[in-house]
């Protein structure tokens, strides 16, 4: 640090800090848990900047005022952001929606747009069923050979088939090309 703080200057920015504070917890409307928090932040961000103080081109009272300004703008521009995307008060999946005869928010919310079906987890059971009576269908058109290098590739690649003994790896990998081809032709795509 540039400048040494006296315990009377860190009284007054703290002071400072939490006027500045107050009044953004109430503009933004805020619960009166997170005073603490924009407070801290505040002198944080204030402490974190002090090299940048010159004594010579104004006090530590503006200096600081200028820079928490700076700051409570940044915090509510941050929280506008999130209040737009999530909305000013929290709401519960449990909640009833008015009029609906005991349904809640969480009923409104369809299968796939749950958490599961966002992280990859979900899958419709209807499609799933489907595709694999297309799979057994596609796999019953192919001759014998075709069906056991299907039944092997579940197992590892081609390359490690090779490894095994079960082919050369240009056999192997041109058996996989007809495979993929004539899975293909029967309407199986790859997943």
């Amino acid at each position: 640090m540039g400048h040494p703080i006296s315990p009377n200057d860190l009284q007054q920015l703290r002071r400072q800090a939490d006027v500045v504070a107050r009044r953004l917890r109430r503009g933004l409307q805020l619960p009166w848990g997170d005073l603490d928090d924009l407070s801290q932040d505040l002198l944080t961000d204030l402490l974190r900047r002090l090299r940048a103080f010159d004594r010579q081109r104004g006090s530590l009272d503006a200096f600081a005022a200028a820079v928490m300004a700076n700051r409570a703008s940044t915090i509510a521009r941050q929280v506008g952001r999130h209040r737009r995307m999530f909305g000013v008060a929290p709401v519960s999946l449990d909640d009833l929606v008015p009029n609906a005869d005991g349904l809640t928010v969480g009923d409104q919310i369809p299968e796939e747009k749950s958490l599961a079906a966002v992280q990859g987890h979900w899958v419709d059971p209807i499609l799933q069923l489907e595709r694999r009576l297309d799979l057994e269908c596609a796999l019953a058109r192919l001759d014998g050979k075709s069906r056991s290098l299907a039944s092997a590739l579940l197992k590892g690649s081609a390359h490690l088939l090779a490894r095994a003994g079960l082919g050369s790896r240009s056999a192997l990998y041109r058996q996989t090309r007809d495979l993929r081809l004539a899975l293909m032709a029967a309407g199986i795509t790859a997943a």
